[in-house]
């Protein structure tokens, strides 16, 4: 079978995702195409360089709506004989136009693809497009349907975890996070955002809170207790499913949750041909990936049977990895990972994650996979998973090993 290839992997930095953030006035074409442009550049490519741009984004209404991936490459400087494909996979749509890029190389369906996602959350509201899975009591009722702040709280209060340790990790986010800035660890796939007149916009992660600490955490109130136990109720709901919690622990707030924000990510996939034809080395194979559904109401721990599956389908063990990246969508859900497969804080999310950074839904899957090459190049190691929960329950992961 053909070999899928990563290139070049580049990201947007992260605005606040609201009126007073850097990006406010940034429209979700123009967050695309800057990664765009920019993979195109800085490979020298030319003409049909690839089969298609496929592009994540969950909210696919108002500006992110009508096939965002073909407008993108049409307001771009790519040719316009590359189509365009947008896809939802909620949190995992970026990982997932990795991986549909890379199984289609492996098939032969074509030399490259540009993949990767957007979100302008502070533009296009998270939840405006009214989804069924929410909305519709047919649905919503039948799966015992909650809020994905619920559920953060359900993993806790299942697994045991206690609001200080989902503090320390928030905690530690934010300080990996910093020193990762300071060192200039993210200086190889960052692009600045810039307006019409070339002027820079953002060419920094802007959410962070480097002098976040256990006391101005321990301050803030718990984030989903009035939803859970008052209006709507939604931990009534949660109990009836799982009658044995008796009482949901709320233990997720602001700080130890990932942030509102904007954000595109991109990665140039291709097979070794392409990579001859245009003179570029690649940096990493995409070894494997995989995706799988689980329970809708927890729904979060989708990493977790995600890597299990990806584990079996490569044959490989949870020893055999040098870094991982597991998105901080919540502070229960990586600590969930680290306890399910006795894995080394350490070795974690090194530079930090969406708590600190924020999460920019259909971006944040592919800005995790460039991190951890971009990790694994820095510090010389050679494999690396990359995981994600996503909502309504499933869960996505890759592997990339260095070439």
């Amino acid at each position: 079978m053909t070999e899928a290839y990563i290139y070049d992997a580049v990201r947007t930095p992260r605005g606040k995702g609201r009126k007073d953030g850097s990006l406010h006035e940034v429209t979700s074409v123009a967050l695309s195409t800057t990664v765009l442009n920019n993979l195109k550049s800085r490979n020298n490519l030319e003409g049909h360089a690839v089969e298609d741009v496929i592009w994540g984004n969950v909210t696919q209404v108002k500006e992110q709506g009508g096939c965002l991936a073909r407008t993108a490459v049409l307001a771009s400087e790519l040719d316009e004989i590359i189509p365009g494909l947008a896809i939802n996979r909620f949190c995992a749509s970026g990982m997932e136009a990795v991986n549909l890029a890379a199984n289609q190389i492996k098939g032969g369906a074509g030399e490259a693809y540009i993949a990767g996602g957007v979100e302008m959350m502070g533009r296009v509201p998270m939840g405006s497009d009214g989804a069924a899975i929410a909305v519709d009591p047919s649905v919503a009722m039948n799966t015992y349907f909650v809020p994905q702040g619920i559920s953060a709280d359900i993993i806790a209060t299942e697994y045991g975890f206690t609001r200080e340790q989902a503090d320390q990790l928030a905690m530690e986010s934010q300080r990996r996070a910093a020193q990762a800035w300071d060192e200039g660890r993210f200086d190889k796939s960052i692009v600045a955002v810039k307006d019409i007149n070339g002027l820079t916009i953002l060419d920094r992660d802007e959410y962070m809170r480097p002098g976040t600490d256990m006391q101005s955490l321990g301050g803030l109130k718990p984030a989903f207790k009035e939803q859970g136990e008052v209006m709507p109720g939604f931990d009534k709901l949660a109990i009836m499913k799982y009658p044995h919690l008796n009482k949901i622990n709320h233990i997720h707030h602001a700080g130890n949750s990932s942030g509102i924000v904007d954000g595109a990510a991109g990665v140039l996939i291709g097979n070794k041909e392409f990579g001859e034809k245009y003179g570029i080395k690649p940096r990493a194979v995409i070894k494997q990936t995989a995706k799988i559904g689980l329970d809708p109401t927890i729904m979060l721990t989708g990493p977790v049977p995600a890597t299990q599956k990806i584990l079996k389908d490569s044959g490989m063990q949870i020893s055999d990895f040098d870094l991982f990246e597991v998105n901080e969508a919540f502070a229960s859900v990586v600590l969930r990972f680290q306890q399910a497969f006795d894995v080394d804080p350490e070795l974690v999310n090194v530079n930090g994650g969406s708590i600190a950074m924020g999460h920019p839904l259909g971006a944040t899957g592919a800005i995790i996979i460039g991190t951890l090459l971009d990790e694994l190049e820095r510090q010389d190691k050679e494999v690396g998973l990359a995981t994600l929960c996503i909502a309504s329950g499933m869960g996505a992961a890759t592997i990339i090993e260095r070439v």
